[in-house]
């Protein structure tokens, strides 16, 4: 005879608690939907406005995030394994837009690229302008999502053993090629997740972006102006659609990225 495996009350609490909060989540973005009604999706594909607002923002975000990459893996790499003076102070400030009001996060990028901010001015005889600029929505989704792909690339290095590093370093390998062999192969689960968080925190960005570069139209501004300007209908298919993105993003990045555990607990990187 088999037995019900009975449930602990902290067990149960814990369940019903965790529920609420999957409700909390999971209503608005299904009542977004049914309010949407059914044919959201081809309406908002049609429009034009929508699709070049969501080709720009995710190529955009692209950009940002392939950028970071050049300059955010390696700076990764040296905070998982160095210790230097001011290494706190580096990581505080990585981590600072993280916590920046958005908005905030505009203003100060705007006394920099803006018209008089001091790379505004230098760069403009180039022709390389910030304020209602493809440029200026790359910066700003920059500033505001790197954090998540240099502090995710950290810690998979982190989880690298420095031993493996050390033994192609006895044999012959240099400290760049110790690099791109051993420790980058084997974290690059989590290196490919943070470039994947970034891309999904830059298509969602607005206040930075807005303030910086309002033109041309990034997915979320568009949403914005629309309610603004026409109603929560008028807002609804393009935010929906943004919101069937990102949800893709995430679960291609559990599905794929993140490493599952087995029954011991331990994680499987396979």
């Amino acid at each position: 005879m088999v037995r019900r495996r009975r449930l602990e009350p902290f067990t149960l609490a814990s369940a019903v608690v965790a529920l609420v909060l999957v409700a909390f989540v999971l209503v608005p973005v299904v009542s977004m939907m049914v309010e949407a009604g059914a044919g959201f999706l081809g309406q908002a594909l049609r429009q034009n406005d929508v699709r070049r607002s969501l080709w720009l923002t995710g190529s955009s975000a692209l950009i940002a995030t392939g950028l970071v990459f050049l300059c955010g893996v390696p700076l990764a790499y040296l905070l998982a394994r160095r210790h230097f003076p001011g290494k706190g102070l580096v990581e505080g400030l990585i981590d600072l837009p993280i916590v920046f009001p958005h908005t905030a996060a505009g203003v100060a990028l705007l006394t920099v690229y803006g018209r008089d901010g001091v790379l505004g001015r230098l760069l403009a005889p180039l022709g390389l302008t910030f304020t209602d600029s493809v440029a200026g929505i790359v910066v700003a989704m920059m500033f505001v999502s790197l954090p998540y792909l240099v502090d995710t690339a950290r810690e998979a290095f982190a989880l690298v053993d420095p031993r493996y590093e050390q033994v192609a370093r006895t044999l012959g390998s240099s400290p760049a090629g110790a690099f791109l062999r051993v420790s980058l192969p084997q974290a690059w689960r989590g290196v490919l997740a943070g470039a994947l968080l970034m891309w999904g925190r830059g298509i969602s960005e607005f206040g930075a972006v807005a303030i910086l570069a309002y033109n041309p139209k990034v997915i979320s501004v568009l949403v914005f102006e629309r309610f603004e300007g026409f109603g929560l209908h008028s807002a609804l298919p393009p935010a929906v659609l943004i919101v069937i993105i990102a949800f893709v993003v995430f679960v291609l990045l559990r599905a794929f990225l993140v490493p599952r555990r087995r029954g011991t607990g331990r994680e499987d990187d396979r």
